[in-house]
């Protein structure tokens, strides 16, 4: 899902329980129940019986449940087939599987060394039409 390097489930919040507050949390956060508040941590699954009210920070996140906020993800975004969420999904990748749920806005965040590297080598639309 992640990749050797998370496949290490640190944290979980279960199916029967609710939390309200802020969670941040290194490595990999598994929700089956239900969360009130922000969270931040390396990587976000939300299984089907998962529900986050709140704001996620990640840097990668699957989605199977429900997230009623704002996720900001720097690595890919999965939406499974009965995800729903209510929010904006600012990410490098996003993935939404037929069925799932998205309403709110998306904006693709670009790799550093992508616009870094690219500077001065685009020209402008008038600069190409004044050159021909």
């Amino acid at each position: 899902m992640f990749g050797r390097s998370a496949a290490k489930l640190e944290t979980v919040v279960g199916a029967d329980s609710a939390i309200k507050g802020e969670m941040v949390a290194q490595g990999t956060v598994r929700i089956d129940g239900s969360v009130e508040g922000d969270i931040r941590a390396d990587y976000v699954i939300v299984g089907e019986t998962g529900r986050i009210r709140g704001n996620v920070r990640a840097r990668a996140m699957v989605v199977g449940g429900r997230v009623d906020g704002n996720i900001d993800v720097s690595e890919i975004v999965e939406l499974k087939n009965k995800a729903q969420v209510c929010g904006e999904i600012c990410t490098a990748k996003l993935s939404v599987s037929e069925g799932a749920l998205f309403d709110g806005q998306s904006s693709m965040k670009k790799k550093k060394e992508t616009s870094e590297g690219q500077e001065g080598k685009v020209k402008s639309i008038a600069a190409s039409r004044s050159s021909s």
